[in-house]
């Protein structure tokens, strides 16, 4: 989600238009099945799971969607393409079930670049001996008891998880579209059967684009919820500052394997303290227009598959030079307007700072006990505590007023250190 942002982000940037359409899955097997444990209802499991995931967008920054459409909203566009599907010969009924025909397709696996010879010996393929071929995939479940359905002319049931995705995208987008994005692991089956099932119903191409983002790994091993070799999303903001999380994330070229640890994390945080140091050097607006050489490096490299973690080294080259010039007595303005440029594309700008009573208390502690171990131990723990707190503007204002003192914090893997400037 946060490599999307981005993306889309730099397309607004630079000038076009974009519609963000981020549909939600609201029925599906799973979700079934996990109300079926709990013994509650299937909105019960979706509402739940739907607030978790958009705090956690909130909180790392994530715009919001232009339209965010439910699967459940949108039943009869769905059975309006399984009906042409139908009627074209794409698609089949077995005991009030609908499958698609690969067969029929004669492009199924372009996106993948498999032949479905090759892919029916792969995983994730459904077993069911009624189906035509092993790769036929379902448009459409019959009803069983306590489960959501809904009525359908070859009987009542409910939508497969890849027809919900073609119908909504065509409900926003039109029968043509130009980027769809997704994680790595989507490309077979679910991206595939989205392209045969789409472009076998309207006869025009699917996506322009498509963009694929690479899985992410824990300290260097695969993420597992079955050994509990995990990270909860939202335990990990209640730790850290979520621009640090969102910086973790840009950090490796979107296609790659991202490796996420506390080592990354804490190197994430100094980093930002570096960026937001730079700016709170020059603060208020610039009326300077961005550094030239500096916004043509960073568009070539977005412009280069979406290059993020190129473009923060375009960021942090600015910096630091921007950094030069002010030591020098320089004008480091246009430098600074850059700056602004980029931390707004990738999302990096510091939050609004604590309220106001918080730097005065400060300056009295450090008048009273100046710069003394004990008031700077004192502090620290001030600091710790609205850091647990999630309180990152007091956190950084107590760092700040610190290094007025000549006492440099630093937040490591095992908390945080002070030493002398």
């Amino acid at each position: 989600a946060v490599v999307f942002d981005v993306i889309r982000r730099y397309l607004e940037w630079s000038g076009y238009e974009v519609t963000y359409v981020r549909n939600v899955t609201d029925v599906d097997d799973k979700i079934i099945n996990a109300a079926k444990e709990e013994g509650v209802p299937t909105e019960v499991i979706v509402d739940r799971a739907y607030a978790a995931f958009d705090e956690a967008d909130r909180r790392l920054g994530v715009k919001a969607p232009t339209i965010e459409p439910r699967a459940t909203h949108h039943i009869p566009e769905m059975l309006d393409i399984i009906s042409a599907l139908m009627d074209a010969g794409h698609a089949y009924t077995v005991d009030g079930d609908v499958y698609f025909s690969v067969r029929s397709d004669p492009d199924y696996g372009k996106l993948s670049r498999h032949d479905p010879d090759d892919l029916r010996s792969g995983a994730r393929i459904e077993a069911d001996e009624r189906k035509k071929d092993p790769l036929d995939f379902a448009l459409w479940k019959a009803a069983k008891p306590g489960e959501p359905s809904w009525d359908a002319p070859w009987g009542e049931g409910r939508p497969g998880w890849h027809i919900e995705c073609s119908a909504m995208a065509r409900e926003y987008l039109g029968d043509g579209f130009d980027i769809h994005a997704g994680g790595h692991d989507l490309i077979f089956p679910h991206h595939e059967n989205e392209i045969a099932q789409s472009e076998s119903a309207t006869g025009t191409p699917f996506a322009r684009y498509w963009l694929h983002n690479g899985m992410m790994n824990l300290d260097g091993e695969k993420m597992s919820k079955s050994t509990g070799h995990v990270v909860d999303l939202l335990e990990a903001l209640d730790t850290y500052r979520p621009t640090a999380v969102r910086l973790v994330y840009l950090r490796t070229h979107y296609r790659k394997p991202l490796d996420f640890s506390l080592d990354a994390l804490v190197d994430a945080g100094a980093a930002l303290d570096r960026l937001w140091g730079f700016r709170r050097r020059t603060p208020g607006p610039v009326e300077d227009d961005p550094d030239p050489e500096a916004l043509e490096r960073f568009r070539d490299l977005m412009e280069n598959d979406f290059d993020v973690a190129g473009g923060l080294g375009v960021l942090f080259d600015a910096v630091r030079e921007g950094n030069r010039r002010l030591d020098a007595g320089e004008d480091a303005a246009p430098l600074t307007a850059a700056y602004d440029e980029f931390v707004a594309i990738l999302g990096l700008a510091e939050p609004d700072e604590a309220p106001d009573v918080v730097a005065p208390a400060l300056a009295a502690l450090a008048e009273q006990f100046g710069a003394a171990e004990p008031a700077i131990n004192g502090l620290l723990e001030i600091r710790d505590r609205a850091r647990a707190e999630r309180d990152w503007a007091t956190s950084d204002i107590i760092r700040d007023e610190l290094a007025q003192l000549g006492i440099v914090v630093e937040d490591t893997a095992d908390g945080s250190r002070w030493h002398r400037g």
